[in-house]
């Protein structure tokens, strides 16, 4: 283990493309052409070569859910690959139920932008894309922060394999660190956006 394969790895997740609204085409796109266009913009973001971005199923199970607004003739607009790409990033923390209740005031604001109101989903989205930009360039150094605390607290420790116990103090410290901010979106989500509120 050393710390430049690992500056390499958070070079190489910070370098990770989202879908531009650029990327997105002016014209509405069957099925075929969102999967397409999702495995070619965010090919960098699997795990594994053959994972999936997107497939069929599961654009027909959002759409089902009500977390995705019906395509119209079988076509999915500008506002549906939006909110595809809002689902892919969601979909890696919370559940299916969360993404809904988040994504409602949103979806309730598209039908209402006939009547002139609503959000914008377009500047939201770019928002989104450009706080996302901003916190993968000062991800690094966090993580140089964080990586500094771990070899602190295991120089601390009497063992044989140093490197293999920095390794594990620094995957559980991550892992903490994603369970802090997934129960912080969850709470935010159950104390301020269910419909109950």
């Amino acid at each position: 283990m050393n710390k430049e394969a690992l500056s390499n790895i958070i070079e190489y997740i910070s370098s990770s493309q989202d879908i531009q609204l650029s990327d997105i085409p002016c014209i509405d796109l069957y099925m075929d052409q969102v999967t397409t266009l999702f495995d070619d913009k965010l090919a960098n973001t699997k795990r594994e070569v053959s994972d999936k971005i997107l497939t069929k199923t599961m654009i027909n199970n959002y759409t089902k859910a009500k977390t995705l607004l019906p395509p119209k003739n079988k076509k999915y607009s500008k506002n549906h690959i939006i909110l595809l790409s809002l689902i892919y990033s969601l979909k890696q923390i919370l559940s299916i139920n969360d993404i809904k209740t988040l994504l409602t005031p949103l979806l309730n604001s598209m039908t209402a932008v006939k009547e002139n109101a609503g959000v914008n989903l377009d500047e939201l989205y770019s928002a989104y894309l450009n706080i996302k930009k901003e916190d993968l360039d000062n991800f690094a150094e966090g993580f140089d922060d964080m990586f500094n605390h771990v070899l602190e607290k295991s120089s601390e420790l009497r063992i044989d394999d140093n490197d293999r116990t920095i390794l594990i103090l620094l995957v559980l410290t991550l892992v903490n660190q994603a369970a802090f901010n997934k129960r912080l979106a969850e709470k935010i989500i159950d104390g301020f956006l269910t419909s109950s509120n």
